[in-house]
């Protein structure tokens, strides 16, 4: 793909994702009904759960480039897997905070350590502690392998965030829709946000990518100066 229909590319995927976010934000803050109990406080739960999947994704997409990596050694896989691992981070980061904001209403506590929570804390963790090593890794080819290993071994927790509450008891509210938990009126709002966070995911993943190309470049000119 040349950079003109690249360019192309992110722009209309940019009008699109700004047309989804617009929607969703529609649909979850004014569209969805109240619910009962909780009130508008539940409406957290629209971007709080798009962003825990949009974040789950980034590391898989991290999993799969390490393990493309390990097998191919072609730099072009180490570097998706670190904007993937980046971009989870950012969503994991929403998913900690938006939590703990709904929990202390609702549970009268803002963090407890239940195995939904501890495992998600734990994943992201993992993958700030990935991001940390490849910072101090000077040698290009070591760190992109050890790197790969790392994002190979830390994506074993991604499974275990998901499955928590379907594995073991927790306070964590049950999963909602293959429960059957949510009201019909409310999945057109959770369907819109889930469709954003990808997009969003989709869009920074590009633009990120695109800028760590550059950044390699830079660094082989600078190599080449010397």
């Amino acid at each position: 793909m040349n950079e003109r229909t690249s360019s192309r590319l992110d722009l209309a995927l940019w009008g699109i994702l700004g047309i989804a976010m617009m929607a969703a934000l529609y649909l979850a803050l004014v569209d969805a009904p109240r619910e009962r109990t909780m009130g508008d406080l539940q409406r957290i739960f629209y971007f709080h759960v798009a962003a825990a999947i949009a974040g789950l994704t980034a590391f898989g997409v991290n999993f799969a480039a390490s393990v493309a990596y390990v097998a191919r050694r072609e730099r072009k896989w180490d570097r998706v897997a670190l904007c993937a691992a980046e971009t989870g981070v950012a969503f994991l980061a929403i998913v900690l905070v938006t939590g703990p904001i709904w929990a202390k209403p609702v549970w009268m506590v803002w963090w407890t350590w239940s195995p939904r929570l501890t495992s998600s804390l734990v994943l992201c963790l993992l993958y700030v502690a990935y991001l940390l090593v490849r910072r101090y890794l000077e040698d290009p080819d070591r760190r992109a392998m050890i790197a790969a290993v790392f994002g190979i071994v830390a994506f074993v927790d991604a499974p275990l965030v998901w499955f928590s509450i379907r594995w073991w008891r927790d306070i964590h509210p049950s999963p909602m829709l293959e429960s059957g938990g949510i009201d019909p009126a409310m999945r057109p709002a959770f369907w819109a946000c889930l469709a954003a966070f990808e997009l969003l995911l989709v869009y920074l993943l590009r633009r990120r990518c695109a800028l760590e190309a550059l950044e390699e470049e830079l660094e082989r000119l600078g190599r080449l100066a010397e």
